[in-house]
């Protein structure tokens, strides 16, 4: 996380590599995912390493690259943020990777998005529902690194 802070981009292959291999701590897939966006997105655009994550299919990495869109306040084309809907979507109300995306949407226009963020407000979850209240008013929380 610290490299992609610190706009490390020559990291980029190394924590892609990384991200491919079978790891047991799943936090450091979240730290990957946030990595990988902030480095590419600052050269190739924030909607190829998202759906890069998204697609990987292990939840962390797509977790950590939610999570570097709501830290960036960042506002991805429309055809990612269908993509981002589609993976979310189907998940289970309790499903954890729901809160970044919520936080994060506070900056994306669409139906499709206050859809969303209207179920997560209504949801279980309280951080969740709290997230996309906010994003709902258009407002962004600060969140810390760690």
């Amino acid at each position: 996380m610290a490299l992609g802070a610190c706009d490390h981009r020559p990291a980029v292959p190394f924590l892609s590599d990384l991200a491919q291999r079978s790891l047991d701590a799943t936090t450091v897939y979240a730290a990957l995912g946030d990595s990988i966006v902030r480095l590419r997105g600052a050269e190739e655009g924030t909607p190829a390493p998202v759906r890069w994550c998204l697609d990987s299919g292990t939840w962390s990495l797509a977790d950590g690259a939610l999570r570097a869109v709501a830290m960036l306040r960042s506002v991805p084309d429309p055809e990612t943020v269908d993509h981002i809907l589609d993976v979310l979507e189907p998940l289970d109300p309790y499903d954890g990777l729901r809160f970044w995306a919520a936080a994060a949407a506070a900056g994306w226009p669409g139906e499709r998005v206050r859809a969303f963020l209207e179920t997560c407000a209504a949801g279980p979850r309280q951080d969740v529902a709290e997230a996309a209240s906010l994003s709902m008013e258009g407002k962004y929380r600060t969140y810390g690194l760690l």
